[in-house]
């Protein structure tokens, strides 16, 4: 073999090197980051820990996060006339809470509204939520008067007029109702106010070079104090106190979370929502969500966007920490302050 021969041949194989190199890099490139498959004690419990350790909603309430069967019963009363039109209703002698509970309607929803029966503890006095072996002396039934689905119409008035009073009438009782043109007119008033004050951060982080894996996703939240949801493909950070709903929300695509190889499902974008009136102002929910976002984005090799995908500023991030101060203020003011269960349910 001359010399030319060799030198190409040699070349060659450079070259196919470089070229099956290349062809390995690019194709690493492109898998999405994997969990690393040892991670600490904490780490592992964080992964594995069941929604019944967030904690449980107030009844009544709607939280995919927290299962029925983990749901603490707060048995004290939820009515209220600032959020509920209430009908009352005066009992000759004192009914049994089984008798109660097995006259209620087999269907508690009105249009978008909970239909809510509470008795009068013959024995202590309070308005609670329908329990066995107790007693009542009265009932109130109520429905909420706006929510995020809008305010409450003359159509479902009329409708928890004939409801309530086919439950008093099992007890040959006659419900007393407010008039129907106020209570409609402070619906509106009500719904024009919440719908002023509602509010729903959302942070978007998107990957820089790789995608990532649902698995490494998971993992790097985890590390933050995200523990998983009853959904696929939500996370969760759970508030300080049992009962509440969770401070913030992580997302990721549910088709990817459930895929039949998910190390081989790519994320190219994950976000992270707060929803501000359900969450105490004592939680400094929006001061943790931008610097989890950071953090994670961080951790990921990801940055941090809002909604329309335009990066967030130290002076944008300052605008809307005040604003969220004056939504605090002026919900307190109107006796409905975030995180407290009228909040709650109003902005549900």
């Amino acid at each position: 073999m001359s010399n030319l021969q060799l030198w190409l041949a040699i070349t060659g194989g450079l070259v196919l090197v470089l070229v099956i190199a290349h062809s390995t890099w690019t194709s690493r490139q492109s898998q999405p980051k994997q969990a690393e498959p040892l991670v600490t004690a904490d780490e592992l419990e964080a992964l594995e820990v069941l929604p019944d350790a967030i904690g449980s909603i107030q009844p009544g309430l709607q939280n995919d996060d927290f299962p029925v069967e983990v749901q603490s019963r707060d048995i004290s009363s939820q009515l209220d006339a600032l959020i509920d039109v209430i009908a009352t209703m005066e009992l000759e002698s004192p009914v049994s809470g089984e008798a109660a509970i097995a006259a209620l309607p087999p269907i508690r929803r009105i249009g978008s509204k909970l239909f809510v029966v509470e008795g009068l503890n013959a024995d202590n006095g309070s308005w609670e939520i329908l329990q066995a072996q107790r007693y009542y002396s009265a009932f109130q039934a109520g429905i909420q008067v706006a929510n995020r689905q809008g305010p409450l119409s003359e159509i479902e008035f009329s409708e928890f007029v004939v409801k309530a009073q086919a439950y008093a009438e099992v007890f040959s009782a006659t419900a007393e109702f407010p008039d129907m043109h106020e209570a409609l007119s402070h619906a509106r008033e009500l719904d024009q106010f919440a719908s002023a004050h509602d509010a729903e951060l959302s942070f978007t982080l998107q990957a820089r070079k790789s995608a990532w894996s649902p698995g490494y996703v998971q993992q790097q939240a985890a590390r933050l104090g995200f523990v998983p949801g009853v959904i696929p493909g939500r996370m969760v950070v759970p508030a300080s106190h049992m009962g509440l709903p969770p401070v913030l929300v992580l997302h990721f695509d549910a088709r990817a979370a459930m895929a039949e190889d998910p190390n081989q499902a790519a994320l190219r974008s994950i976000s992270m929502t707060l929803d501000v009136p359900q969450v105490v102002q004592s939680e400094q929910a929006f001061a943790r969500m931008c610097d989890t976002a950071q953090q994670l984005a961080d951790a990921m090799d990801g940055i941090v966007t809002d909604d329309n995908g335009q990066s967030l500023t130290d002076q944008g991030i300052h605008m809307i920490d005040q604003d969220l101060r004056q939504l605090y203020d002026e919900l307190a003011a109107r006796d409905l302050p975030a995180g407290s269960l009228q909040a709650r349910r109003l902005f549900s």
